[in-house]
Protein backbone atom coordinates (compact mmCIF):
# COMPACT_ATOMS: atom_id res chain seq x y z
CA UNK A 1 0.00 0.00 0.00
CA UNK A 2 1.48 3.37 -1.01
CA UNK A 3 1.81 6.34 1.31
CA UNK A 4 -0.85 9.05 1.47
CA UNK A 5 1.05 11.47 -0.80
CA UNK A 6 1.49 8.91 -3.56
CA UNK A 7 -2.15 7.87 -3.30
CA UNK A 8 -3.28 11.48 -3.78
CA UNK A 9 -0.95 11.99 -6.76
CA UNK A 10 -2.20 8.82 -8.43
CA UNK A 11 -5.82 9.84 -7.83
CA UNK A 12 -5.24 13.32 -9.32
CA UNK A 13 -3.90 11.64 -12.48
CA UNK A 14 -6.84 9.28 -12.77
CA UNK A 15 -9.36 9.34 -15.62
CA UNK A 16 -12.10 10.21 -13.13
CA UNK A 17 -10.42 13.52 -12.24
CA UNK A 18 -9.37 14.27 -15.82
CA UNK A 19 -12.87 13.66 -17.17
CA UNK A 20 -14.52 15.84 -14.54
CA UNK A 21 -12.01 18.64 -15.06
CA UNK A 22 -12.67 18.61 -18.77
CA UNK A 23 -16.41 18.54 -18.18
CA UNK A 24 -16.62 21.69 -16.04
CA UNK A 25 -14.32 23.71 -18.31
CA UNK A 26 -16.93 23.69 -21.07
CA UNK A 27 -19.12 25.79 -18.76
CA UNK A 28 -16.32 28.33 -18.18
CA UNK A 29 -15.67 26.89 -14.74
CA UNK A 30 -12.20 26.25 -13.40
CA UNK A 31 -10.66 23.40 -11.37
CA UNK A 32 -8.85 24.80 -8.35
CA UNK A 33 -7.17 21.43 -7.84
CA UNK A 34 -5.34 22.02 -11.14
CA UNK A 35 -4.71 25.74 -10.75
CA UNK A 36 -3.51 26.02 -7.17
CA UNK A 37 0.13 25.04 -7.83
CA UNK A 38 0.37 27.92 -10.32
CA UNK A 39 -1.56 30.65 -8.50
CA UNK A 40 -0.54 29.87 -4.90
CA UNK A 41 3.25 29.84 -5.16
CA UNK A 42 5.25 29.50 -1.96
CA UNK A 43 7.31 32.50 -3.09
CA UNK A 44 6.75 35.02 -5.93
CA UNK A 45 7.36 33.66 -9.43
CA UNK A 46 7.05 36.68 -11.71
CA UNK A 47 6.54 36.29 -15.44
CA UNK A 48 8.70 39.39 -15.98
CA UNK A 49 12.30 38.63 -16.90
CA UNK A 50 15.56 40.43 -16.20
CA UNK A 51 16.51 42.23 -19.41
CA UNK A 52 18.75 45.05 -20.70
CA UNK A 53 18.31 47.59 -23.52
CA UNK A 54 21.40 49.47 -24.76
CA UNK A 55 21.42 53.23 -25.05
CA UNK A 56 22.87 53.09 -28.56
CA UNK A 57 20.01 50.95 -29.83
CA UNK A 58 17.40 53.16 -28.19
CA UNK A 59 18.82 56.40 -29.59
CA UNK A 60 19.17 54.87 -33.06
CA UNK A 61 15.53 53.75 -33.09
CA UNK A 62 14.29 57.07 -31.72
CA UNK A 63 16.07 58.97 -34.49
CA UNK A 64 14.63 56.58 -37.06
CA UNK A 65 11.18 57.16 -35.56
CA UNK A 66 11.67 60.93 -35.88
CA UNK A 67 11.82 60.51 -39.66
CA UNK A 68 8.44 58.74 -39.64
CA UNK A 69 6.40 60.17 -36.76
CA UNK A 70 5.81 63.71 -35.54
CA UNK A 71 3.54 64.86 -32.71
CA UNK A 72 1.04 65.90 -35.39
CA UNK A 73 1.38 62.71 -37.44
CA UNK A 74 1.19 59.24 -35.97
CA UNK A 75 0.56 59.97 -32.31
CA UNK A 76 0.82 62.47 -29.49
CA UNK A 77 4.13 61.17 -28.15
CA UNK A 78 7.18 59.86 -29.99
CA UNK A 79 8.01 57.21 -27.44
CA UNK A 80 9.36 53.66 -27.61
CA UNK A 81 8.62 51.54 -24.56
CA UNK A 82 10.47 48.63 -22.99
CA UNK A 83 8.42 45.47 -23.57
CA UNK A 84 9.49 42.77 -21.15
CA UNK A 85 9.93 39.53 -23.15
CA UNK A 86 8.34 37.53 -20.34
CA UNK A 87 5.12 39.55 -20.54
CA UNK A 88 4.38 39.50 -24.26
CA UNK A 89 1.52 37.07 -23.63
CA UNK A 90 -0.46 40.01 -22.25
CA UNK A 91 -2.77 41.76 -24.71
CA UNK A 92 -3.11 44.30 -26.16
CA UNK A 93 0.53 45.08 -26.86
CA UNK A 94 1.65 43.10 -23.84
CA UNK A 95 -0.10 45.72 -21.68
CA UNK A 96 3.02 47.81 -22.42
CA UNK A 97 4.63 46.04 -19.48
CA UNK A 98 8.25 46.52 -18.45
CA UNK A 99 7.48 44.84 -15.15
CA UNK A 100 4.15 43.35 -14.08
CA UNK A 101 3.15 46.70 -12.58
CA UNK A 102 5.20 49.35 -14.41
CA UNK A 103 5.72 50.76 -17.91
CA UNK A 104 8.85 52.60 -19.02
CA UNK A 105 9.85 54.21 -22.31
CA UNK A 106 12.26 56.63 -23.95
CA UNK A 107 10.79 59.72 -25.59
CA UNK A 108 12.30 62.12 -28.14
CA UNK A 109 11.26 65.74 -28.69
CA UNK A 110 12.96 67.76 -31.42
CA UNK A 111 13.44 71.55 -31.49
CA UNK A 112 10.28 73.38 -32.47
CA UNK A 113 7.96 70.44 -31.70
CA UNK A 114 5.00 70.37 -29.34
CA UNK A 115 3.34 67.38 -27.70
CA UNK A 116 -0.27 68.40 -26.88
CA UNK A 117 -1.58 68.35 -23.35
CA UNK A 118 -3.69 65.53 -21.98
CA UNK A 119 -4.47 63.87 -18.68
CA UNK A 120 -5.15 60.31 -17.52
CA UNK A 121 -5.63 58.13 -14.48
CA UNK A 122 -2.11 56.74 -14.74
CA UNK A 123 0.59 58.54 -12.78
CA UNK A 124 3.68 59.50 -14.78
CA UNK A 125 7.25 60.61 -14.24
CA UNK A 126 10.21 61.45 -16.42
CA UNK A 127 13.99 61.51 -15.99
CA UNK A 128 15.97 63.66 -18.41
CA UNK A 129 18.85 61.74 -19.95
CA UNK A 130 20.02 63.98 -22.80
CA UNK A 131 19.64 67.51 -24.13
CA UNK A 132 18.19 70.81 -22.94
CA UNK A 133 15.80 73.52 -24.04
CA UNK A 134 12.52 71.59 -23.75
CA UNK A 135 9.87 72.19 -21.16
CA UNK A 136 6.78 70.48 -19.80
CA UNK A 137 3.59 72.24 -18.71
CA UNK A 138 1.85 70.58 -15.76
CA UNK A 139 -1.42 72.13 -14.55
CA UNK A 140 -0.41 75.47 -16.06
CA UNK A 141 3.16 75.49 -14.74
CA UNK A 142 5.91 75.59 -17.37
CA UNK A 143 8.93 73.66 -16.15
CA UNK A 144 12.20 73.75 -18.07
CA UNK A 145 14.10 70.46 -18.14
CA UNK A 146 17.83 69.71 -18.04
CA UNK A 147 19.91 66.53 -17.94
CA UNK A 148 19.59 64.70 -14.64
CA UNK A 149 16.31 66.39 -13.66
CA UNK A 150 13.48 64.24 -12.31
CA UNK A 151 9.90 65.39 -12.92
CA UNK A 152 6.56 64.06 -11.70
CA UNK A 153 3.04 64.11 -13.13
CA UNK A 154 0.64 62.36 -10.74
CA UNK A 155 -2.65 61.12 -12.13
CA UNK A 156 -5.31 63.43 -13.58
CA UNK A 157 -3.04 66.45 -14.04
CA UNK A 158 -2.94 68.20 -17.41
CA UNK A 159 0.50 67.91 -18.99
CA UNK A 160 2.15 68.56 -22.36
CA UNK A 161 5.62 69.31 -23.74
CA UNK A 162 7.31 71.74 -26.10
CA UNK A 163 10.84 72.46 -27.26
CA UNK A 164 12.27 75.91 -27.96
CA UNK A 165 15.93 74.83 -27.79
CA UNK A 166 18.26 73.77 -30.58
CA UNK A 167 19.17 70.11 -29.86
CA UNK A 168 17.20 66.85 -29.52
CA UNK A 169 15.82 66.13 -26.06
CA UNK A 170 15.55 62.54 -24.79
CA UNK A 171 14.04 61.43 -21.52
CA UNK A 172 12.76 58.35 -19.72
CA UNK A 173 9.04 58.03 -19.06
CA UNK A 174 7.61 55.71 -16.43
CA UNK A 175 3.93 55.11 -15.65
CA UNK A 176 1.81 52.62 -13.72
CA UNK A 177 -0.04 51.64 -16.94
CA UNK A 178 -0.06 47.84 -16.37
CA UNK A 179 -1.47 48.27 -12.85
CA UNK A 180 -4.25 50.69 -13.84
CA UNK A 181 -5.10 48.70 -16.97
CA UNK A 182 -5.33 45.40 -15.10
CA UNK A 183 -7.75 46.75 -12.47
CA UNK A 184 -9.94 48.47 -15.05
CA UNK A 185 -9.29 52.07 -14.01
CA UNK A 186 -8.09 53.65 -17.26
CA UNK A 187 -9.45 57.09 -18.23
CA UNK A 188 -7.85 59.45 -20.78
CA UNK A 189 -8.80 62.97 -21.85
CA UNK A 190 -7.14 65.22 -24.47
CA UNK A 191 -6.83 68.96 -23.84
CA UNK A 192 -9.20 70.79 -26.20
CA UNK A 193 -6.81 73.61 -27.10
CA UNK A 194 -3.69 71.55 -27.84
CA UNK A 195 -0.87 72.59 -25.52
CA UNK A 196 -2.03 74.14 -22.28
CA UNK A 197 -0.62 77.64 -21.70
CA UNK A 198 1.11 78.74 -18.49
CA UNK A 199 -0.97 80.40 -15.78
CA UNK A 200 1.78 80.78 -13.14
CA UNK A 201 5.42 81.96 -13.44
CA UNK A 202 7.86 79.52 -15.05
CA UNK A 203 9.42 76.96 -12.67
CA UNK A 204 6.93 78.14 -10.06
CA UNK A 205 7.11 75.15 -7.70
CA UNK A 206 10.89 74.92 -7.95
CA UNK A 207 11.19 78.53 -6.79
CA UNK A 208 8.71 78.00 -3.94
CA UNK A 209 10.70 75.01 -2.70
CA UNK A 210 14.11 76.55 -3.22
CA UNK A 211 14.94 75.71 0.37
CA UNK A 212 14.67 72.01 -0.34
CA UNK A 213 12.84 70.33 2.53
CA UNK A 214 12.04 73.69 4.14
CA UNK A 215 8.30 73.80 3.42
CA UNK A 216 6.58 77.10 2.68
CA UNK A 217 4.08 78.11 5.36
CA UNK A 218 0.60 77.27 4.15
CA UNK A 219 1.64 74.05 2.39
CA UNK A 220 0.93 71.78 5.32
CA UNK A 221 -2.23 70.53 3.59
CA UNK A 222 -1.57 67.57 1.32
CA UNK A 223 -0.60 68.48 -2.24
CA UNK A 224 -0.19 65.72 -4.82
CA UNK A 225 2.57 67.63 -6.66
CA UNK A 226 3.98 70.58 -4.68
CA UNK A 227 7.34 70.23 -6.45
CA UNK A 228 7.25 69.46 -10.18
CA UNK A 229 11.01 69.24 -10.85
CA UNK A 230 13.78 67.76 -8.71
CA UNK A 231 16.95 69.39 -10.03
CA UNK A 232 20.05 67.32 -10.70
CA UNK A 233 22.34 69.67 -8.78
CA UNK A 234 20.33 69.20 -5.58
CA UNK A 235 20.33 65.44 -6.01
CA UNK A 236 24.13 65.47 -6.29
CA UNK A 237 24.39 67.69 -3.20
CA UNK A 238 22.29 65.20 -1.21
CA UNK A 239 24.44 62.25 -2.28
CA UNK A 240 27.69 64.10 -1.58
CA UNK A 241 26.43 64.64 1.96
CA UNK A 242 26.05 60.89 2.38
CA UNK A 243 29.60 60.34 1.18
CA UNK A 244 30.87 61.56 4.54
CA UNK A 245 29.79 58.16 5.83
CA UNK A 246 30.25 54.52 4.84
CA UNK A 247 28.12 53.32 1.91
CA UNK A 248 25.19 51.02 2.54
CA UNK A 249 26.42 47.48 1.71
CA UNK A 250 23.38 46.78 -0.49
CA UNK A 251 22.59 50.25 -1.90
CA UNK A 252 25.82 52.24 -2.00
CA UNK A 253 25.04 55.94 -1.57
CA UNK A 254 21.34 56.26 -2.37
CA UNK A 255 18.60 58.83 -1.94
CA UNK A 256 14.84 58.64 -2.50
CA UNK A 257 12.77 61.34 -4.17
CA UNK A 258 9.90 62.33 -1.87
CA UNK A 259 6.90 64.65 -1.80
CA UNK A 260 7.99 67.58 0.44
CA UNK A 261 4.38 68.15 1.47
CA UNK A 262 3.92 64.67 2.90
CA UNK A 263 7.33 63.02 3.23
CA UNK A 264 6.03 60.08 1.18
CA UNK A 265 7.05 58.93 -2.29
CA UNK A 266 7.21 61.76 -4.85
CA UNK A 267 4.75 59.86 -7.04
CA UNK A 268 1.88 58.12 -5.23
CA UNK A 269 2.26 54.73 -6.98
CA UNK A 270 5.94 54.71 -7.99
CA UNK A 271 9.09 55.00 -5.93
CA UNK A 272 12.19 56.68 -7.37
CA UNK A 273 15.84 56.65 -6.29
CA UNK A 274 19.27 57.83 -7.31
CA UNK A 275 22.25 55.66 -6.39
CA UNK A 276 25.89 56.63 -6.53
CA UNK A 277 28.40 53.78 -6.76
CA UNK A 278 32.06 54.87 -6.61
CA UNK A 279 34.48 53.06 -8.88
CA UNK A 280 35.24 49.50 -7.65
CA UNK A 281 32.30 49.45 -5.24
CA UNK A 282 30.33 46.19 -5.25
CA UNK A 283 26.99 46.00 -3.47
CA UNK A 284 25.91 42.79 -1.77
CA UNK A 285 23.04 40.78 -3.20
CA UNK A 286 19.45 41.19 -2.05
CA UNK A 287 15.94 40.49 -3.30
CA UNK A 288 12.55 42.00 -2.56
CA UNK A 289 8.94 41.78 -3.67
CA UNK A 290 9.03 45.10 -5.52
CA UNK A 291 10.32 45.31 -9.10
CA UNK A 292 12.79 47.90 -10.38
CA UNK A 293 13.62 49.60 -13.69
CA UNK A 294 17.14 51.07 -13.77
CA UNK A 295 18.65 53.74 -16.02
CA UNK A 296 22.43 54.20 -16.12
CA UNK A 297 22.74 57.97 -16.01
CA UNK A 298 26.52 57.94 -15.73
CA UNK A 299 29.24 55.32 -15.43
CA UNK A 300 29.93 51.73 -16.38
CA UNK A 301 29.74 48.38 -14.62
CA UNK A 302 27.62 45.26 -14.37
CA UNK A 303 24.84 43.74 -12.31
CA UNK A 304 24.31 40.10 -11.45
CA UNK A 305 20.61 39.17 -11.51
CA UNK A 306 19.77 35.59 -10.51
CA UNK A 307 23.25 34.47 -11.53
CA UNK A 308 23.27 36.26 -14.91
CA UNK A 309 25.79 39.04 -15.55
CA UNK A 310 24.35 42.17 -17.23
CA UNK A 311 27.06 44.55 -18.47
CA UNK A 312 25.90 48.15 -18.60
CA UNK A 313 27.16 51.63 -19.44
CA UNK A 314 25.88 55.20 -19.64
CA UNK A 315 22.51 55.39 -21.41
CA UNK A 316 21.49 51.74 -20.86
CA UNK A 317 18.31 50.52 -19.15
CA UNK A 318 17.68 47.23 -17.39
CA UNK A 319 14.91 45.64 -15.37
CA UNK A 320 15.09 43.71 -12.10
CA UNK A 321 11.96 41.54 -11.62
CA UNK A 322 10.42 41.15 -8.20
CA UNK A 323 11.99 38.51 -5.93
CA UNK A 324 15.14 38.29 -8.07
CA UNK A 325 18.58 38.25 -6.43
CA UNK A 326 20.66 41.17 -7.67
CA UNK A 327 23.85 43.10 -6.95
CA UNK A 328 25.74 45.94 -8.67
CA UNK A 329 29.45 46.29 -9.47
CA UNK A 330 30.80 49.70 -10.54
CA UNK A 331 33.78 49.77 -12.92
CA UNK A 332 33.59 53.59 -13.03
CA UNK A 333 31.97 56.21 -10.82
CA UNK A 334 28.30 55.52 -11.51
CA UNK A 335 24.90 57.12 -11.03
CA UNK A 336 21.87 54.81 -11.35
CA UNK A 337 18.36 56.27 -11.52
CA UNK A 338 15.65 53.73 -10.71
CA UNK A 339 11.86 53.42 -10.60
CA UNK A 340 10.13 50.85 -8.39
CA UNK A 341 6.63 49.80 -7.33
CA UNK A 342 7.25 49.94 -3.56
CA UNK A 343 4.22 52.25 -2.99
CA UNK A 344 1.97 49.63 -4.62
CA UNK A 345 3.49 46.80 -2.58
CA UNK A 346 3.24 48.87 0.60
CA UNK A 347 -0.46 49.57 0.04
CA UNK A 348 -1.12 45.82 -0.12
CA UNK A 349 1.34 45.16 2.75
CA UNK A 350 3.32 42.81 0.51
CA UNK A 351 6.79 44.32 0.63
CA UNK A 352 9.46 41.87 1.84
CA UNK A 353 13.23 41.85 1.58
CA UNK A 354 15.96 39.25 2.00
CA UNK A 355 19.75 39.53 1.84
CA UNK A 356 22.06 36.96 0.28
CA UNK A 357 23.95 35.28 3.11
CA UNK A 358 26.38 32.88 1.37
CA UNK A 359 29.59 33.59 -0.57
CA UNK A 360 30.21 36.82 1.37
CA UNK A 361 26.96 38.25 0.04
CA UNK A 362 27.71 37.77 -3.65
CA UNK A 363 26.20 35.45 -6.25
CA UNK A 364 28.05 33.04 -8.47
CA UNK A 365 27.96 34.22 -12.09
CA UNK A 366 26.58 31.37 -14.20
CA UNK A 367 26.09 33.08 -17.57
CA UNK A 368 26.14 36.48 -19.30
CA UNK A 369 23.26 38.37 -20.90
CA UNK A 370 23.53 38.80 -24.67
CA UNK A 371 21.69 41.73 -26.23
CA UNK A 372 19.45 41.10 -29.24
CA UNK A 373 21.15 42.60 -32.31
Amino acid sequence: MGNKGEDIQNFMKSDTVKDFTQDIQQYNLGPLWEAIPEIMNKTPKPHAEAYLWSGELLKKKLMEASEIFTPERGGERRAIYFQNPGLTYRKPWGWASTTQTLYAAVQLLLPGEEAPSHRHTQSALRFISEGSGAYTIVQGERVYMEEGDFLITPKNLWHGHAHDGDEPMIWMDALDIPTIYSIGGTFFEPYEDGLQQPNVPDNFSEKRYQGGMVRPVGDAQYDVAPLANYKWSRTVDAIEGLMNFEPDPHEGFAVEYINPSTGKSANPTMGTRMQYLPQSLSTKAQRHTHSTIVHVHEGEGYSVINGVRFNWKKGDYFVIPNWAWYEHHALQNTYLFSVNDIPIMDRFELERREVFESNDGHQKIETEFKEVR
